[in-house]
């Protein structure tokens, strides 16, 4: 018997009495069309007609696809973990203390997945309520931090970090341990760095966090990265840049050899913007190999190395050994030195096309950069395609933001007039306080063509160079920022704290 299966992958959960159980039978409850409904995936056929066989709902039974039910069904965990995370929050000093003294063996437990991990020790739910809301705020780090008489959390959201919660030192001491535990972290050292990966599955997808533990004066502090996986990597349509950066993006990594840089300090979102450059050329004809220092975003198409300078594997020399691989497209995490950069320009010269990152503020200033490592000019003007240079900027909340005015002084700084009408942020629940709701990539492109390659065989001036880049239509940052306040979409706060001059 053919069954008809309906494609609704935006239904909302509706809360009926007794969803709980019905979920654990994979029977859900939604609305179409204000009409309430129970859907039923065929997969879980038995079980749900079971359930059903039990009790007397007045609702239409409705056979969803995979992907509908799929979706549905992660929302009502979502649901049911936040009321369980609330739970938890209000209940873990007391918990704490009447669970002090629990076995090692309790303690050593780790659930398979923390929306659907019912019970555990209270540090173990403790540690798993951390990634939970971690991951529900879209936060990039956690960060764990010891002082003299508390220890204190929190979260880098948009790349800004914000209190978490703070906690008695005694407990904080567990949670550390607990952390370096899944990390396969050896607890009873406490005098040395310490770096080590775990896994967390939210709702049947596994996410890859990095631990970096420190010693610091008042005991260890922990940072945990967040790793996206390849699918969750933006195209580079999604990263928010200019129609004209992502068009011209697009026409550079189609060339055969030469090299494309991504410059800006760290957090700017560079490996991002390599990561989606690279998903954007990923064929099956194309020997694709990256080393990263460390590997962030792991990809089925890809072959990654990761830089390991213990036993010698550092970027040039990774470098080295991968040229001898017959790659396509080679991507280098960071030209730290001379010895990489020179390597990286041979390779595109010799018929490679190679990505790479470099910490340098302006576009144009990756040139003078690259000539103070020892690069000749004559071999950057035939091997540099282009180097883009991009910065991340929060989004102003739109349920929060208010209406504000740039005043005199600012006005002459911003080169922007005075009294004109921009928003300043406030703060909302909807954007948990913040007055931020998200991020948006910006970015100054600087083409290396026919112009540029003259003025090389002279002396290297930044200034020069970006007058030059500006002149052959590359918009710079502080306009692109500008642009932005003018327009109600970020602050003047975080026009400042970007500070591009």
């Amino acid at each position: 018997m053919q069954i008809q299966e309906y494609h609704y992958p935006n239904l909302l959960p509706y809360e009926y009495d007794g969803y709980e159980f019905a979920l654990k039978n994979y029977v859900l409850f939604s609305k179409i069309e204000e009409e309430g409904v129970i859907c039923i995936y065929q997969k879980h056929l038995s079980i749900a007609l079971d359930y059903l066989s039990k009790f007397d709902y007045p609702y239409e039974v409705i056979f969803l696809d995979e992907i509908s039910f799929d979706r549905l069904y992660n929302r009502f965990i979502e649901i049911r973990t936040d009321k369980q995370m609330i739970t938890i929050q209000k209940e873990q000093e007391d918990a704490f203390v009447e669970d002090e003294d629990f076995s090692v063996s309790e303690f050593l437990k780790t659930s398979s997945d923390i929306l659907t991990s019912e019970e555990s020790a209270p540090i173990i739910k403790f540690v798993n309520s951390l990634f939970y809301q971690a991951i529900k705020n879209r936060s990039s780090d956690i960060h764990i931090e010891m002082h003299e008489f508390k220890g204190e959390i929190r979260y880098r959201v948009d790349g800004v970090l914000f209190k978490h919660i703070e906690l008695d030192k005694n407990i904080m001491e567990l949670v550390i341990s607990r952390i370096k535990v899944i990390s396969n972290l050896d607890i009873s050292e406490k005098r040395i760095p310490q770096d080590g990966r775990t896994q967390i599955k939210v709702s049947t997808k596994t996410l890859d966090v990095r631990v970096s533990v420190l010693p610091t004066f008042y005991g260890e502090r922990i940072v945990m990265r967040i790793l996206m996986q390849s699918d969750e990597i933006p195209t580079l349509s999604d990263l928010g840049f200019s129609k004209e950066i992502t068009q011209s993006l697009e026409k550079l990594v189609k060339k055969s050899y030469g090299m494309i840089l991504v410059t800006g300090p760290t957090g700017s979102g560079k490996s991002t913007t390599l990561h989606a450059l690279l998903q954007h050329i990923i064929d099956s004809e194309k020997n694709i190999i990256t080393i990263e220092d460390p590997v962030e975003y792991k990809s089925d198409h890809i072959n990654q190395i990761q830089v390991n300078n213990q036993v010698g594997l550092t970027f040039a020399s990774g470098l080295r050994s991968v040229l001898r691989q017959d790659p396509d497209i080679v991507m280098v995490g960071e030209i730290r030195d001379s010895e990489t950069a020179s390597i990286s320009v041979q390779a595109a010269l010799t018929g490679h096309l190679l990505f790479s990152t470099l910490h340098t503020n302006r576009a144009p200033a990756a040139v003078s950069r690259l000539v103070d490592m020892g690069v000749e000019k004559f071999l950057l003007t035939s091997s540099l395609l282009a180097v883009l240079a991009q910065r991340l900027v929060r989004k102003l909340c739109p349920h929060c933001k208010e209406e504000d005015f740039l005043a005199e002084q600012f006005g002459k700084d911003f080169d922007i007039k005075s009294n004109t009408k921009i928003y300043k942020s406030m703060g909302c629940k909807l954007c948990n306080f913040t007055g931020y709701s998200g991020r948006i990539a910006i970015g100054e492109l600087f083409v290396v063509d026919k112009s540029v390659i003259e003025y090389l065989q002279e002396d290297v001036d930044d200034n020069i160079l970006l007058n030059l880049a500006i002149k052959n239509g590359m918009i710079p940052l502080h306009e692109q920022l500008n642009t932005m306040l003018i327009n109600g979409e970020t602050s003047l706060d975080e026009v400042a704290r970007i500070g591009i001059k």
